[in-house]
């Protein structure tokens, strides 16, 4: 049984770890649901593992979120683009991100996540260019501002899925020992 509950948790923490693509909250998730599986399951049917464990979890879910949103931020400010681009941009990598999630490219299993990482970038740029255009920039400002909203995702997203993957290695060490 106490392996059942393990593969369990193991799939819910991919699960919320593929959702950082989109945009949500993974790493947070996963922590709250290695609590709930701490907290909830019963001690004689889960494996066992130290309190410290959720301790670096939140420490590796924060600087998931440092990371994002350090990248986002410095992608177009960097570039000189103001705070509507900066609003379309996040509206835009979300509604790119899911899309790119259901598209996907024509990779095998991967697909998926490189669709959402691809088109969560042109998403962001896409709103950062709106949004220049929208204040009166020209379409050359409104485009250097763009593509710093593209890296500036994509960096992002990629710091977030790496302290993600920290935070699945650290549970499955965990568990395993």
């Amino acid at each position: 049984m106490e392996v059942i509950w393990a593969v369990v948790l193991v799939l819910i923490l991919l699960a919320f770890w593929i959702a950082n693509l989109v945009g949500l909250p993974g790493n947070w998730l996963m922590l709250v649901a290695v609590v709930v599986y701490w907290s909830f399951v019963p001690m004689h049917v889960r494996l066992h593992f130290h309190w410290g464990v959720l301790v670096v979890l939140a420490v590796a879910a924060l600087a998931g979120e440092v990371v994002e949103f350090a990248a986002s931020a410095m992608g177009a400010s960097k570039a000189g683009g103001s705070k509507r681009s900066a609003a379309l941009a996040l509206a835009g990598s979300l509604v790119g991100a899911i899309a790119g999630l259901f598209i996907g490219l024509p990779i095998p299993v991967l697909g998926q996540i490189a669709g959402a990482l691809l088109l969560g970038g042109l998403g962001a740029m896409g709103g950062a260019m709106l949004g220049e255009h929208w204040k009166g920039r020209t379409p050359e400002e409104g485009l250097k501002v763009g593509q710093a909203a593209f890296w500036g995702r994509l960096w992002g997203t990629l710091g977030k899925l790496a302290c993600g993957g920290v935070m699945l290695v650290v549970v499955l060490i965990a568990l395993a020992v």
